[in-house]
């Protein structure tokens, strides 16, 4: 009872099967002949399991009976009867009785469980009996597997291995599995032989030598099988190399090539960096007077521009990897100086050289134009011009007390000082003398203020 239900489900489809078999021979006209298909000539089992293998038959003629019979036979050898039947009649050999089951009119057979001896040819003959005989049979080939597990990639040397230096090797293990077919991936691509990968014959071993920084990635090992196929866990192989790519960046600053431009006063922070691994050991050297010594190490130094004594410095930061033993260096020149429109053009990033060359170039127009207007109105010629309109008989009489025919002549700019006296004792200035106490010689001792005091506007408001 077990068996029938289990044979149910694929009576079923055999059925269905079947009927399409029988619809393709009347489309083609083959209605007098007997045609036996099976889905595959092919079929691959796992040891252990329950193996189906599926038949189907057709035919057009009165048939009385139906005889149906399975052959088994192994490379160089002869073919092996299994059982067979007539109609309904299942006449199965008592060796294999227990193994091998039908059910006719049904041409399909059951093989419970599979194991490595069941691998081979199995033919199937199918016979109609009517008005004379058809014979028609067909062969399927059989393989027997193991399921493939889980598969683990080792690596050697495990502690990495140096760039241009050292060689690689990553195998594949397997614990169970037959016929196995090893593929290598890297980021999830096949990986080929080159001029540095190269593999096993079977496959499981790939070499790397020398390895390279383009070898680092993610490995896996992907196994299979006709009846399954695993992949190993992602494994990244430890590969030293560099320092590449060394530079040196601020955060504050113009950055012009190897030149930073640093305002007055601002501290500026630069930061060495370089692709490597491990990571590289940093250290900033400064060159003063043809001379350099190291002044810190470290990824990270920064710079105050109000503590340096020069205007203009040279650093270099050295990068070195200590297990490639490898190092490299970058030169640059710090400028402190007043940035203006650099600094500007850094910022907005919108002005252009062509623009910053027009914007000076305006600026100096301007400014020689404002010289000129100050020039042309500067105020003692607006006062000069203001004197010239008055009467005559007002300068002679400021003459009087200023001791000049003119008194525009007295206008200028003066430095208020006082004359010593012979005696190298410097006199106080005094009050104004009238005309009629003057004498020549006191007149030595008198100071500037006193001179400015003569001007015509000031004789107006003491009229004799």
């Amino acid at each position: 009872m077990g068996q029938d239900a289990f044979m149910e489900p694929f009576s079923r489809t055999v059925g269905v099967f079947q009927c399409k078999i029988y619809l393709l021979l009347l489309v083609t006209g083959v209605c007098s002949g007997l045609k036996v298909v099976v889905p595959s000539y092919t079929v691959h089992g796992i040891r252990g399991q329950a193996l189906y293998l599926p038949v189907h038959y057709g035919f057009h003629t009165p048939a009385s009976d139906i005889q149906i019979i399975w052959l088994f036979e192994r490379h160089h050898t002869m073919p092996k009867y299994l059982l067979g039947s007539v109609n309904k009649s299942v006449v199965p050999d008592l060796e294999y009785q227990h193994k091998f089951t039908m059910m006719p009119p049904n041409a399909s057979l059951l093989i419970n469980p599979l194991q490595f001896t069941d691998e081979g040819n199995y033919i199937v003959k199918v016979n109609i009996q009517g008005n004379g005989t058809l014979s028609a049979s067909q062969k399927i080939q059989v393989t027997v597997d193991d399921p493939v597990t889980k598969p683990m990639v080792q690596i050697q040397p495990s502690s990495g291995a140096v760039e241009y230096v050292g060689n690689m090797t990553l195998t594949c293990l397997v614990e169970e599995g037959t016929r196995l077919a090893y593929r290598w991936l890297k980021n999830g691509r096949p990986v080929h032989t080159s001029s540095t990968n190269s593999f096993s014959p079977q496959n499981n071993i790939l070499h790397i030598a020398p390895v390279t920084k383009e070898d680092i990635g993610n490995y896996s090992c992907l196994v299979k099988n006709p009846v399954s196929e695993m992949e190993s866990d992602i494994i990244m192989p430890t590969i030293y190399y560099g320092p590449y790519g060394l530079r040196v960046n601020s955060d504050k600053g113009l950055k012009v090539g190897e030149v930073f431009t640093v305002d007055i006063g601002e501290a500026i922070l630069f930061d060495c960096s370089a692709d490597s691994y491990p990571p590289n050991t940093y250290s900033w050297i400064q060159r003063t007077d043809n001379t350099t010594y190291v002044i810190k190490h470290g990824p990270l130094l920064e710079v105050a521009s109000e503590e340096v004594a020069q205007k203009t410095t040279d650093y270099v930061c050295c990068a070195y990897n200590n297990v490639t033993g490898r190092q490299d260096e970058t030169h640059f020149t710090v400028i402190i100086t007043s940035v203006g429109l650099e600094k500007l053009a850094q910022k907005g990033k919108s002005l252009s050289p062509l623009a910053s060359i027009t914007g000076i170039s305006l600026f100096l127009i301007i400014s020689m134009c404002l010289l000129l207007l100050w020039k042309k109105y500067q105020p003692y010629k607006v006062i000069k011009q203001k004197l010239e309109g008055r009467p005559e008989t007002v300068y002679r009489k400021a003459g009087t007390f200023s001791g000049h025919e003119d008194a525009l002549d007295d206008f200028g700019i003066y430095e208020f000082v006082a004359f010593p006296d012979a005696s190298g004792v410097p006199r106080m200035p005094s009050r104004s003398v009238p005309a009629s106490d003057g004498v020549s010689g006191q007149d030595l001792h008198n100071t500037i203020y006193e001179v400015i005091q003569h001007i015509p506007a000031l004789q107006q408001d003491h009229p004799e």
